[in-house]
């Protein structure tokens, strides 16, 4: 999953939201450097990664668009199920969308420092740009797999991506909304909130 699944999955918890969403930008740097609910953040993230990882549900998307996407299928569910989780939002959350997503932007501003430099420096322009509500529209979610084509050794790969997606839509949330519940309860399960 991408941000704003992983953001969500947080507990409602600051330090983790921060480290959750800092995972995936600090590689292998050692967790020490970071306050306790922050690496509590980052190896929940890691958690979560692996747990979606091995879901049939998500499987079954991955596999259907393989033929495609190739190695990027799982790159190419892990953000669209963010458009998603956008989209059936009101079946996860009692609190708006809109107010999460400016929540989220506050806590991570507040915690900035926490952030490598290139990140410092980006996070003000994801934000201004509303990057996680841009994930709940068709638009922002080909802007994002333009984007992403520009890091790939094989951009070809997601040639036809949201065509892929737009054909396969009904199937891939039918799936999405049998996973998420799931992930939810593990998360519960695995870091008590």
């Amino acid at each position: 999953m991408n941000f704003l699944a992983h953001c969500f999955l947080s507990c409602g918890q600051e330090e983790w939201l921060v480290g959750n969403f800092l995972a995936d930008y600090i590689g292998n740097s050692p967790l020490e450097q970071y306050p306790a609910g922050v690496q509590k953040g980052i190896l929940l993230h890691r958690k979560i990664d692996s747990y979606t990882d091995v879901h049939p549900e998500v499987l079954s998307g991955v596999r259907r668009l393989y033929s495609n996407h190739h190695k990027y299928a799982p790159v190419v569910i892990d953000v669209f199920y963010d458009y998603l989780l956008s989209q059936n939002w009101e079946l996860y959350s009692g609190q708006l969308l809109r107010e999460f997503t400016q929540s989220t932007y506050k806590i991570l501003m507040a915690h900035l420092e926490w952030m490598p430099s290139h990140l410092k420096k980006n996070l003000p322009l994801m934000i201004a740009d509303d990057w996680l509500m841009s994930y709940g529209t068709k638009k922002g979610l080909a802007y994002t797999f333009s984007r992403l084509r520009n890091r790939l050794s094989r951009p070809e790969h997601l040639e036809g991506v949201m065509d892929s997606l737009e054909r396969d839509m009904d199937l891939l949330n039918a799936e999405f909304n049998r996973f998420f519940p799931d992930v939810i309860a593990y998360v519960q399960e695995s870091c008590p909130c």
